[in-house]
C-alpha cells in the first residue's frame, strides 16, 4: 500500500494542492494520507475530491482580514481567524463534501504535538468534527495560534515534532510513498529565533515542549536526507518546488504560479507516481 506524505508550511502547501489536483485528474487516490499543518488541511480536499477548492480559498481570502490579520488577536488570540477559517469556510462559503469524504476507504492521519508530553500524535482524520478541531491543532504554531485543546489536552502544530511523517507511514506498512515537500532541493532548516523565544516562553507551562522546539531543525534536516535516500532506493517519489516559497506569501499571482508549478511537476512525474501502486 503506498502512502502520501504532506509537509506543512502555512501557504507553501499550495504547491502540494496543485500536485493533488493533478492526482485527482488522473484518478489517482492514495489509500493512506498523512501530514501536518496546512499540508494535511489541503489533503482533506484531495480525499473529498474537491479539485481547486484549496486554490479558490487562498485566492479569495489570503488577504482577507477575517482569514489572516492582527484584528483576530483580540477576539481569538490568533493571527488567523479561527472561526472563519475552520468553521465559516468549510461549513458555509466553500462547503466541505462530507459525503464523498466518508466514502473514502483509506486512512487519513493528522499529525499534532501534545504540549504536555512533547510527543507527536497522529489523529484519525475520519473523526474530524464540524469545527475542524484537529486541523486547528495541527496548524497551531506557537504565538500565531493559541494551544488547541482536544479532550482537555493542549496541542500545537504537528510540524514541531514530526514535520515530514514518512517514518510513521513506513511503520504503518507503506513500503512506497509519494512525499510532497514544500521547500526546494538543497534547503536545510536552521534554528530560528522564533523557536528559541517559544522554547523560553513555554519552559514552565509546558516543560517537555522546549527541547522539541530547539531540536526541530535537526529532526527536519535528518528527515529530508532520509526522504532523499528513499528516492534513490526507488522506494519513494519525492516532489518539491523548484524555488523557495514564502510561507506567508501575500501575492495572489505568486500563489497561483506555485499551484500551477505543483500541477505541472506532478504531471511530469505521473508515471512514476502510478508505479507506486
Amino acid at each position: 500500500m503506498p502512502g502520501l506524505i504532506l509537509e506543512g508550511g502555512t501557504f507553501r502547501p499550495i504547491f502540494s494542492a496543485g500536485v493533488m489536483d493533478a492526482l485527482l485528474d488522473e484518478n489517482v487516490m492514495f489509500p493512506y494520507v498523512i501530514g501536518v499543518s496546512a499540508g494535511i488541511c489541503d489533503g482533506f480536499s484531495y480525499v473529498s475530491k474537491q479539485k481547486k477548492r484549496n486554490l479558490q480559498i487562498l485566492m479569495n481570502h489570503r488577504n482577507d482580514p477575517r482569514y489572516l490579520g492582527k484584528g483576530n488577536l483580540l477576539k481569538e488570540k490568533s493571527l488567523f481567524g479561527l472561526d472563519f477559517v475552520y468553521n465559516t469556510i468549510p461549513n458555509k462559503l466553500y462547503p466541505f463534501d462530507w459525503e464523498t469524504f466518508y466514502q473514502y476507504k483509506g486512512k487519513i492521519l493528522v499529525g499534532v504535538t501534545n504540549a504536555q508530553t512533547g510527543q507527536a500524535e497522529y489523529k484519525d482524520g475520519r473523526k474530524l468534527d464540524k469545527k475542524c478541531t484537529m486541523l486547528r491543532a495541527t496548524c497551531a504554531l506557537p504565538f500565531v495560534f493559541p494551544a488547541i485543546k482536544m479532550n482537555g489536552i493542549p496541542y500545537y502544530d504537528g510540524g514541531i515534532t514530526d514535520p515530514i511523517p514518512i517514518r510513521k507511514s513506513i511503520k504503518d506498512g507503506n513500503q512506497k510513498n509519494l512525499i510532497l515537500l514544500t521547500q526546494p532541493e538543497g534547503y536545510r532548516k536552521k534554528l530560528s529565533r522564533s523557536h528559541k523565544v517559544a522554547a523560553y516562553a513555554f519552559r514552565k507551562k509546558y516543560p517537555k515542549l522546549p527541547q522539541q522546539l530547539l531540536t526541530r531543525y535537526k529532526r527536519y534536516n535528518h528527515t529530508v536526507k532520509f526522504c532523499e535516500r528513499l528516492e534513490q532506493e526507488g522506494k519513494a517519489v519525492l516532489l518539491r518546488p523548484e524555488h523557495p516559497i514564502d510561507s506567508f506569501e501575500s501575492d495572489i499571482d505568486v500563489l497561483k504560479q506555485t499551484y500551477d508549478m505543483g500541477y505541472r511537476i506532478a504531471q511530469e512525474h505521473m508515471k512514476e507516481i502510478q508505479e507506486l501502486f
